[in-house]
């Protein structure tokens, strides 16, 4: 398997997603893409459901096969700045829905599709669950990508699994939502993500990126809630590498330095390696 530790920037792109807004949603990641790479941004991570906004119920009519006319734009706009793309459609199959998530080569080639497993309950009623895992070797090093919920404490199955599969980066579009008068001051947002992230990072020297968007959430089973940002970026020892601003209207595109390391071990080794850093699970 192809591996990298050369050092990368990558930019967490924290825009404004606005249920069912897709065409100006998709100006926004544009943008997005080419703000990354003037800042010398090797990747940029998008948000979750970017096109038609998280649980948005317009998802059921807007949404668009990958490949199709969403996916199309994010990889013209790839390919016109020469940077990898990661970043979170509403994708439909038939007559089902997905939260997908998408990784783009810098030539604007689709290398991945992850669709969500770890599906909220308030959101199954418009998204199925996904049902496979990948990773794919680039120039960046090997490179993962979830989605949200699926790096839940209580979810962290799915990402032990990818890293076994040797992944060097996890990379995860998020739609992050808190109450309307949710104070940050008092209850700084954030917590259960560095817990999940720097868990995961520590046992296999990953680094893992969540990227938020911002915006208020105005219907579906959460209408009335805010997205908030507050994107994440945490390093290989678990330390905070970055963090994107709070807030509904926080919009920022935060550069970040990923230094990939090399896998613990492979294969059978790995259980070893994981007792040996205290890890007791299976």
């Amino acid at each position: 398997m192809r591996r990298s530790h050369r050092p990368f920037r990558l930019a967490m792109g924290q825009i404004l997603v606005e249920g069912g807004r897709i065409e100006e949603n998709l100006a926004r990641a544009g943008g997005a893409i080419r703000r990354a790479a003037e800042s010398d941004c090797s990747l940029v991570v998008l948000p979750e459901c970017l096109d038609a906004g998280w649980t948005h119920p317009s998802a059921r009519r807007l949404a668009q096969p990958i490949p199709g006319e969403s996916s199309d734009y994010l990889c013209r706009a790839a390919r016109e700045v020469g940077i990898f793309v990661v970043a979170g459609l509403t994708e439909r199959e038939g007559d089902r829905l997905y939260n997908s998530a998408i990784l783009i080569s810098a030539a604007g080639d689709i290398l991945l599709r992850h669709r969500k497993i770890n599906v909220l309950s308030i959101a199954q009623d418009l998204y199925q669950v996904g049902d496979s895992l990948a990773v794919a070797e680039t120039e960046l090093g090997v490179l993962a990508i979830n989605i949200c919920a699926d790096n839940f404490p209580t979810s962290l199955a799915l990402a032990h699994a990818q890293a076994r599969m040797g992944a060097q980066v996890l990379l995860s579009p998020c739609a992050w939502a808190v109450d309307a008068d949710h104070d940050n001051q008092s209850d700084p947002y954030g917590s259960l993500w560095r817990e999940a992230y720097s868990t995961i990072a520590r046992l296999y020297n990953l680094t893992v990126v969540g990227v938020s968007n911002v915006g208020w959430l105005t219907e579906g089973p959460w209408a009335g809630r805010k997205c908030i940002g507050s994107s994440l970026a945490v390093g290989p020892t678990g330390e905070v590498l970055a963090q994107g601003p709070y807030g509904a209207d926080a919009e920022a595109l935060v550069p970040v330095s990923v230094a990939p390391r090399p896998p613990i071990a492979a294969g059978t080794d790995i259980a070893a390696a994981l007792n040996a850093r205290g890890y007791q699970g299976p």
